[in-house]
């Protein structure tokens, strides 16, 4: 059975052709070198061309910023080119699983976002997210999966874990993070683990939350870093999200809840804490190694 991950080189596509290669998955990455998921012909045809019995999308435009700025460009890539692609698996019946943000809710809340929640996205990243999702329940209701995650980290690509190992290594300064936005710290290798178990074990289609157990405060992730890492915890401060000010809004609280694993045939993913510390080593490698 041959599988296509979209978004390969990227933080959670290398992760989940890992877990593909470990298991002797047969399978193609498709990277932009391969030609843009943007353009919808091209779309159809490769994708003809592979007859991909699964089609996993980690691409995404993840620049939530940036988005602010130029919404038609972050729409073509969170919503249109999802389109294209859960057309292109529906005409060769492929299964599809697509990966979202927690970000399509409006993070006003003070209990964990239940996966049925009403999307109330506060940003254009958020909105085209929201926008590629309902494009894949009309597409292809049946036959997909939408996993939604968030704060997630790696050893690969940039992130805040490891934005916050280099300052723990490098730097005797104080680190400013604010304590105002409350998530869950997910390692791309859980969420990778989740999706392919989730596929192969055939659990019943439909929408899940593919986030490590538990939450945190970006104050708090970036304490527990230090703290893994050897460092002075006291060296990180904490400050309001309006020391911060960003284009996009955040979500206050973006908490999502894991109901849905329960009866799935797949647990609900580990607490972050234990995740975060199996990740620290190579993570640190991986910043020593960047310089």
């Amino acid at each position: 059975m041959t599988w296509l991950v979209v978004g390969a080189s990227g933080q959670l596509g290398k992760s989940v052709c890992e877990i593909l290669e470990e298991r002797g998955t047969d399978f193609v990455r498709w990277n932009r070198e391969n030609g843009s998921v943007s353009l919808e012909g091209f779309v159809s045809t490769y994708v003809g061309e592979i007859k991909p019995k699964v089609i996993i999308n980690c691409t995404a435009w993840t620049d939530v910023d940036g988005a602010e700025a130029n919404e038609p460009g972050a729409k073509l890539v969170n919503a249109d080119a999802v389109g294209y692609l859960a057309t292109a698996a529906k005409a060769c019946g492929a299964q599809f699983a697509h990966v979202s943000t927690d970000y399509v809710f409006s993070g006003v809340s003070t209990s964990p976002w239940g996966e049925d929640g009403i999307k109330q996205p506060l940003s254009a990243y958020g909105r085209t997210k929201a926008q590629g999702e309902d494009l894949v329940t009309q597409i292809c209701p049946n036959r997909s999966y939408i996993f939604r995650t968030a704060w997630l980290y790696s050893a690969h690509g940039k992130n805040f874990a490891k934005t916050m190992v280099k300052f723990a290594l490098k730097d005797e300064a104080d680190v400013s993070v604010v304590t105002d936005q409350k998530g869950q710290p997910t390692f791309a290798d859980d969420l990778a683990l989740q999706i392919v178990d989730s596929i192969q074990k055939e659990i019943p289609f439909g929408i899940y939350h593919g986030t490590n157990s538990g939450q945190s405060s970006w104050f708090e992730f970036a304490q527990e870093i230090f703290r893994l890492v050897g460092a002075d915890v006291t060296r990180v401060k904490p400050v309001g999200s309006d020391a911060f000010p960003r284009p996009a809004k955040r979500p206050a609280y973006s908490v999502l809840g894991h109901d849905k694993w329960v009866g799935s045939g797949v647990d609900e993913m580990r607490d972050w804490k234990i995740a975060l510390a199996e990740a620290m080593p190579a993570i640190v490698s991986a910043v020593k190694a960047e310089g």
